[in-house]
């Protein structure tokens, strides 16, 4: 499996003291428009972040989190792993064109984020993280097409902290906090 290279990598960097650094994926070239936005959003959010004063670990993290009806495994993937001062943060990274259907943000649903909770659950667990502090962030990336004058419009790119938290995802007690059967 790739993750599991991916934190193997991780962790013999961290056992030898070397400075964790995240790489996203430069070439682009053999992926479709949209996937090729997303990845060109992806660095753009790396070095965003970076100048914010996030110390990236992580990039598209990735990992099997079981199977479907079908028998295939299912993975999913966060896109950053980065601290900003002692707080673990897991940042997911929406890119879009335009803004004009809905803000990139609002495709971070509830299904999205159950779906980084839970690798990153698995991602602290891995690294022996659980006491760690952490977030889920969410960086949106709003990259618009030239104007047909030939004018370029800069990149708008928000940074979202604290998004969501895991307390929605947690299993609660059938009879209560109190009772104990």
């Amino acid at each position: 499996m790739r993750w599991l290279e991916t934190a193997t990598g991780i962790l013999k960097r961290r056992a030898r003291g070397d400075r964790m650094t995240a790489r996203v994926d430069e070439s682009t070239d053999e992926l479709s428009p949209h996937l090729a936005l997303g990845r060109l959003g992806e660095r753009m959010a790396a070095r965003f972040l970076e100048r914010k004063g996030y110390r990236l670990v992580a990039a598209n993290f990735r990992l099997a989190v079981g199977r479907n009806t079908r028998g295939q495994v299912i993975h999913n993937e966060i896109d950053i792993v980065a601290y900003e001062g002692e707080t673990l943060c897991f940042v997911e990274v929406k890119t879009r064109q335009s803004d004009s259907f809905a803000l990139p943000e609002s495709n971070v649903d509830l299904r999205k984020q159950r779906q980084i909770t839970r690798a990153a659950r698995v991602y602290r667990r891995t690294f022996n993280l659980t006491n760690a502090l952490f977030r889920y962030d969410v960086v949106s990336v709003l990259l618009p097409p030239a104007q047909g004058d030939g004018s370029v419009v800069p990149p708008q790119l928000r940074l979202l902290r604290g998004f969501w938290t895991e307390e929605r995802f947690r299993k609660r007690s059938w009879f209560g906090s109190e009772t104990n059967y």
